[in-house]
């Protein structure tokens, strides 16, 4: 007889949140311009704006925090992090960030000149925002049914088109290549895995063209994981053997180790180059902190150490993976229109379907977002024509992205299936009554147009 499983691992400590009313909703909307960056989150009920730094921390992270060394340089709780680095990646050269964003910063400076390319499966909005400001431009080419959000399920959905690749990098030529970028799991579009069979393919392709290739690790755990259940090829193998593998292909990576480093801040810059290093490590000087610390304190480096040790435990993944298909199911067999098959760390509802009368100028994904909040005070975030769509500066010209999600992102190690039902059953009342939404105009964007979903404003239609 088989028998059901739970989580694995058992609560030893609580956080209240509190429930408010629509009424109460309706204002903190209105007033934070119905961007829900901007309401409290003191006001949110279940978070699913992020799966960046909510993870809840193990209790030998929590030890691990009373070990930390404040030293300013060469710290002990460094060399603890560079073993755990070492061990788990089997990268050499471990530079430390205050989070991912500031590795973007490091590899868009270190590798992208002005006006040359950046080559991704799908860039994240982060290093996308940093290449850009510094000059560069940047080229998503995953497979095609990866910017599909109704596309038929395929097991790796985050692949990168690699004829499309050899085509942009002959038109456009290898010198006006920086990078190639692997994102793994592909966030924007569904948190989708990428198979190791296209990590050596792309790797490959890189190499045949003389252009670095380089990977976001942010969620390489999950990645192994779609990668161990899904490529016959690793189905004995072990989560770590599996990152090691994956990352044998690159010379540099970046992490933003809130994700599947289990921890509420930092970041990682790993190598394999020791003229990378030392340029990773002037600039972390200038921008971050002295080499060994990199803007964070040392009971982080001691969480972050024992997370990426932690992060690589199967049951825990399959926990994790199986929470994120819980909730999916729930929606598709209510008749929301989904990214199929889930991914690794959230649910993306397909908003064009789900509104189907909402055009996409409207910002249908971003209405999405603020009837849940309206509805049930659960917050989550638009990723479509506000935070990929983008105007021409001397034509005015718009342009939309092809996908157009609201992302359900799921914190690690923090909800229950209780909260999962929660959101289906709210997602489920907007759609029953749909067809009486209407869209959102865009008030105020930022300067930088691949940002601008962070603070953009709006009011409704």
């Amino acid at each position: 007889m088989k028998y059901q499983t739970a989580e694995p691992f058992r609560i030893k400590m609580i956080e209240h949140v509190k429930k408010t009313t629509i009424s109460e909703r309706q204002t903190w909307l209105k007033e934070a311009g119905y961007n829900v960056f901007k309401v409290k989150a003191e006001n949110v009920y279940i978070d699913c704006l992020t799966d960046s730094g909510t993870s809840a921390m193990s209790k030998n992270q929590w030890a691990a925090l009373m070990m930390g060394d404040e030293s300013y340089a060469s710290c002990d709780s460094f060399f603890r992090l560079e073993k755990s680095v070492h061990e788990v990646f089997d990268m050499p050269f471990v530079q430390p960030v205050h989070q991912g964003r500031a590795a973007d910063y490091l590899i868009a400076k270190i590798y992208c000149k002005p006006g040359q390319i950046a080559i991704g499966n799908m860039h994240f909005d982060t290093f996308r925002g940093n290449a850009e400001v510094l000059g560069a431009k940047v080229a998503d080419l995953v497979i095609q049914a990866g910017k599909d959000a109704s596309s038929a399920p395929e097991d790796f959905k985050g692949n990168m088109d690699i004829q499309a690749c050899e085509d942009f990098i002959l038109k456009n030529g290898p010198e006006n290549i920086g990078l190639i970028m692997m994102t793994v799991t592909c966030n924007n579009n569904g948190g989708q895995p990428v198979s190791m069979k296209n990590i050596r393919e792309t790797a490959a392709l890189a190499q045949k063209y003389n252009i670095p290739f380089t990977m976001d690790i942010a969620r390489i755990a999950e990645n192994a994981y779609f990668i161990k259940t899904r490529e016959a090829e690793f189905k004995h193998a072990s989560i770590s053997s599996i990152i090691r593998q994956t990352l044998s292909y690159c010379e540099t990576a970046v992490m933003s180790a809130k994700k599947d480093g289990l921890v509420n801040i930092g970041g990682l810059f790993l190598t394999r180059k020791q003229d990378i290093f030392t340029m990773a490590n002037q600039l972390a000087i200038v921008h971050e902190g002295f080499i060994t610390y990199g803007g964070l304190a040392g009971r982080d480096l001691d969480a972050l150490a024992v997370g990426l040790r932690e992060v690589c435990d199967f049951d825990y993944l399959e926990y994790r993976i199986k929470q994120v298909e819980y909730l999916g199911n729930k929606l598709k067999e209510a008749g929301i229109p989904i990214i199929e098959p889930t991914g690794g760390h959230g649910v993306y509802v397909d908003a064009r379907r789900f509104f189907t009368h909402i055009p996409q100028n409207e910002f249908p994904a971003q209405r999405l977002v603020v009837a849940l909040y309206e509805l049930s005070g659960i917050r989550c975030v638009e990723l479509g024509a506000c935070a990929f769509g983008t105007t021409d500066p001397v034509t005015g010209e718009s342009h939309w992205p092809e996908l157009e999600t609201m992302r359900i992102a799921i914190s690690r190690r923090v909800y229950t299936n209780n909260h999962m039902d929660c959101i289906a059953n709210a997602l489920k009342d907007i759609y029953l009554n749909r067809a009486s939404y209407k869209g959102l105009k865009l008030t105020y964007e930022g300067p930088i147009q691949s940002l601008r979903h962070f603070t953009a404003g709006f009011e409704l239609i």
